[in-house]
């Protein structure tokens, strides 16, 4: 994610194993396909210089948001004026031409910490129409708008209390936008129909002062089970809701700190983490699937404590859970023990989520470097390769191109 960062008419739902993604619209949601941050891409390299860049495209205002593509658009968030200006940037997807911008005033305050902004989340988008939320404290909006910038809907949420800003990106499910509103005062969650914006279902939830959350939802769908989606928070730690209606299977409330990184399904593992500025106390949970209400003293499989990320979603992949913590520690951990397999030290910092593509590990730093890694059974150290500067978003990817917001462009760089 960012700091606190389906194709053509189908809704893709991948099961949590994180299965290759099919080719077409893949990166439509906050990491891509169905959240896991895993595609497959032929022409994606590992190593460039800035001679690499297909483009290079400022971006007006402030945002660490990831941005989503459609078809030969690219759309992503971002804040003018301190934040009293929000917009939505419509850009080409071929050079980065800016197609259209559409703004919103809206009052706000300043995030309790410097390294967050006014426009933490990602838009979400499908065939017809691209979502996206700009959150203060006074003011939720949710506004969809056609591929060629018309609005066709707005709702007010209402109020948003957090120390630290908004970052949870919407998602699109059967017909419904999903938006996670889990803060500080009056917290919810509720799914939007997409061609009206009119409440279909809200589950009420646990308000958890100093415990907004900054996840962004995936949905597990598998043979012969019922289809649920998986949060993180606070309030009710890793919990599941049925997508259609709203309801509670269950919640496993096993974490103290605020909960910015999304959920992970690793097998029959669900995997979230918790944290705060600094590290200290910063703790990853694994909780098995199934079970009702609350199973925090049944279904808790481990927890681990060295070296976790706070903000930083981890990967999943062939029983490999891959850490990169917010200080720059790189881990491969076995998913259904939580045995470390190797961890070593990049020597760099990390507010976006590490993506993976064709089986490597790409992770943006915040002084301008995209660490390249090997997975597998050992520490590999690909690449370290230019960025132009900082970033704390997370990567998309997209026909042999990959897509980075960093602290004021958007660079778009390509394979040979």
């Amino acid at each position: 994610m960012n700091f606190f960062s389906l194709g053509l008419g189908l809704v893709i739902i991948f099961s949590a194993a994180g299965l290759p993604s099919l080719h077409a619209q893949e990166w439509t949601r906050f990491r891509g396909p169905n959240g896991t941050g895993i595609v497959t891409d032929a022409g994606i390299p590992v190593t460039w210089t800035e001679k690499n860049f297909a483009w290079r495209v400022a971006i007006a205002g402030e945002s660490h948001g990831q941005p989503v593509i459609w078809g030969d658009k690219i759309f992503i968030n971002t804040a003018m004026q301190t934040g009293q200006e929000r917009a939505l940037v419509c850009l080409q997807k071929s050079d980065g031409k800016i197609l259209w911008t559409k703004q919103s005033s809206q009052p706000t305050h300043r995030p309790g910490n410097k390294n967050s902004g006014y426009a933490n989340s990602s838009p979400v988008v499908d065939r017809e129409r691209v979502i996206t939320c700009s959150v203060s404290s006074d003011h939720f909006w949710v506004r969809a708008y056609a591929h060629n910038g018309t609005e066709l809907w707005s709702r007010d949420l209402g109020g948003f209390k957090s120390q630290h800003g908004h970052g949870a990106s919407p998602i699109i499910y059967d017909q419904v936008v999903i938006v996670t509103n889990d803060q500080a005062a009056e917290s919810f969650v509720v799914a939007l129909d997409l061609k009206t914006g009119n409440p279909v279902w809200k589950c009420v939830r646990n308000a958890s002062p100093g415990g907004t959350a900054y996840g962004t939802p995936i949905i597990l769908s598998r043979p012969g089970e019922p289809t649920q989606m998986i949060l993180t928070g606070k309030g009710h730690g890793l919990s599941s809701l049925n997508p259609k209606t709203g309801t509670l299977n269950w919640e496993a409330p096993v974490f103290d700190k605020r909960m910015v990184a999304s959920p992970v399904v690793a097998d029959d593992l669900v995997i979230g983490s918790c944290g705060q500025g600094g590290g200290a106390g910063n703790f990853l949970s694994a909780v098995r699937l199934g079970g009702t209400g609350n199973v925090a003293k049944t279904h808790l499989a481990y927890t681990l404590n060295k070296a976790t990320p706070y903000v930083p979603t981890p990967l999943f992949l062939d029983g490999t859970l891959y850490l990169i913590s917010d200080g720059g520690i790189a881990s491969a951990i076995e998913a259904k023990t939580g045995r470390e397999i190797w961890s070593e030290r990049l020597r760099a910092e990390f507010f976006g989520s590490p993506v993976l593509v064709n089986g490597k590990i790409y992770c943006p730093s915040t002084k301008g470097e995209m660490i390249v890694l090997a997975t597998g059974d050992t520490f590999n150290l690909l690449a370290r390769n230019p960025l132009g500067e900082g970033s704390h978003s997370t990567p998309c990817v997209d026909q042999g191109r990959f897509y980075v917001k960093t602290f004021t462009h958007l660079v778009c760089v390509s394979g040979p």
